[in-house]
């Protein structure tokens, strides 16, 4: 067999006039890129590898609803409804942009829901994809999903940041002024602290310091956010969860007094017209409310310390984005209907809106309960990108070094000291829109794929217990499929910068893989 092989390569070589044994290299190269982890083997992995199991279905939901109700309602949904620098607004419509973001994110749950339950191993799309699609996939998906979590997790921390400057204003007679006002260069990253102060007439080159002719513009506030979370993931993720329930519980209440004041103050004239730029207006709304919706898929990442998670994933998934959606809709509903959209603040949508009908000390509590939501969110999405991070370390596509386990709080100290760091250097270069959306294509691109994925495995692993199935497949797996492309390239033409830099972020993972990881998953020789 292996002299057939031999001859058939040779022959081959001569007909395409190459090299034989550049021939046989090309070849060995395309079958280990395209090599399937077993999903046994990453159970039994996973089985071993020490992690503790304390989180339930109701640890699930509350950290999902965590995840996602956050930067969307409290700051993206006034982006969506009047619109954003390179994008128009969908208007009162938001509700319809909301229900196909929702669809997208459904389709793509319960195929997130079908693996999780099926596979339940930290690593989420990522390993999916190992399982169905290969080597070479399972990183780009897994370099992805890095982009998604951490450049989310720097959007939602300047989100978090502006947040926190609003809420010390409304202490300004007691707290001195470089608190209540600090610097602009203090509270944002370089780009956008350059606009503000241009702006306002100022050179960024003499109001910004320089160190070695290096302007030093950074989110402090953030940063120090960032290094409390830290602690807090280090120490236990059932810690992290009970932290999580406090939030959720505080902004579900802040949510619910804005829906009650702000019912009375509901205008049906201002739902008119109720689609002002048609329907470009409501896929961009859709494209833009989904930044809203990121953080379901989150939990799978989780799946190792979750118990029973057959039952409990795909509660925890579903749940926490049923009850998000609903949230959402009436909160649309009563903001566009206090006031024009022409009218809606773009940085703090609700909070703005409920003081303009002067129910000041309304807002101060919605203040609170943003920052409440947005602190909850920069926790899950920086739990999912360290259990991603360890996941491929453990295939050997990362560091070995990456795999250490706290000895007393079982939690892989070392990648949550890393993730923070890439959060801390990046917070400094990207603005909050563009993190954004950036965030949106790496996660359209992660639901594309694991929709994908569950329609592989069904043929090729189709005796495989599934304790959740995806129903009506493959027709709910298609839909998402449509709804997250669709979606992603209709923004394209109005999106400029992050249209750019997500090839480039690919580009660079290829340069990675090629560089370092096919060569480190090879070293010992066992490929």
């Amino acid at each position: 067999m292996e002299e057939k092989n031999v001859q058939g390569i040779n022959s081959l070589s001569e007909d395409l006039k190459v090299n034989p044994q550049e021939m046989n290299t090309l070849m060995k190269l395309g079958k280990n890129m395209f090599t399937l982890k077993n999903p046994d083997e990453m159970l039994k992995s996973a089985n071993s590898a020490g992690l503790k199991k304390t989180l339930g279905a109701l640890d699930l939901i509350i950290l999902g609803v965590g995840a996602i109700i956050g930067s969307g309602i409290f700051t993206v949904v006034g982006i969506a409804a009047a619109g954003g620098p390179e994008s128009v607004g969908a208007g009162p419509a938001l509700v319809v942009s909301m229900v196909l973001a929702s669809l997208a994110c459904v389709f793509s749950a319960m195929c997130y829901s079908e693996f999780a339950s099926m596979i339940p191993v930290a690593g989420s799309a990522y390993l999916y994809t190992y399982a169905t699609m290969g080597e070479f996939l399972a990183w780009i998906v897994g370099w992805v999903l890095m982009l998604e979590y951490l450049v989310g997790y720097i959007a939602v921390a300047s989100a978090w940041t502006g947040y926190l400057i609003q809420f010390l204003q409304g202490f300004s007679k007691y707290l001195p002024s470089f608190i209540v006002n600090p610097p602009v260069w203090l509270i944002h990253d370089y780009k956008t602290a350059a606009s503000i102060l241009v702006d306002k007439g100022l050179d960024p080159a003499v109001n910004i310091p320089h160190v070695l002719g290096v302007p030093v513009s950074l989110n402090f506030p953030g940063i120090l956010m960032t290094l409390i979370i830290m602690g807090i993931l280090i120490k236990g993720i059932k810690e992290s969860a009970k932290m999580a329930g406090f939030m959720v519980i505080i902004k579900l209440a802040v949510i619910v007094l804005f829906l009650v004041t702000g019912a009375f103050y509901v205008k049906p004239e201002n739902w008119t017209p109720f689609a002002p730029n048609g329907f470009s207006g409501i896929f961009m709304g859709a494209f833009i409310i989904f930044f809203a919706y990121i953080g379901f898929d989150a939990l799978a990442t989780a799946a190792e310390e979750t118990k029973n998670p057959q039952k409990n994933l795909p509660i925890g998934i579903i749940g926490s984005l049923g009850i998000t959606t609903i949230i959402y809709v009436l909160v649309a509903l009563v903001l566009c209907g206090i006031m024009p959209i022409d009218k809606i603040d773009l940085q703090a949508p609700i909070a703005h809106a409920i003081s303009s009908v002067g129910q000041g000390w309304v807002a101060g509590f919605i203040s609170l309960g943003a920052l409440t939501g947005l602190t909850s969110v920069l926790m899950v999405l920086m739990l999912a990108a360290t259990r991603i991070l360890y996941a491929m370390s453990r295939d050997k596509f990362l560091p070995k070094s990456l795999q250490a386990v706290h000895p007393k709080f079982k939690t892989p100290h070392l990648i949550t000291v890393l993730a923070a760091l890439i959060c801390i250097v990046g917070s400094t270069f990207l603005n909050i829109s563009t993190a954004a959306e950036l965030c949106n294509f790496g996660t359209f691109t992660s639901f594309i794929i694991v929709c994908v994925a569950v329609l592989i495995l069904r043929k090729t692993d189709p005796k495989r217990p599934r304790p959740y199935k995806v129903p009506f497949s493959p027709w709910f797996p298609l839909m998402g499929i449509i709804c997250c492309t669709g979606l992603m390239l209709y923004s394209m033409k109005f999106l400029t910068t992050s249209r750019f830099l997500f090839p480039l972020w690919i580009i660079l993972g290829i340069v990675f893989y090629f560089g370092y990881s096919y060569r480190n998953l090879r070293k010992d020789g066992e490929q």
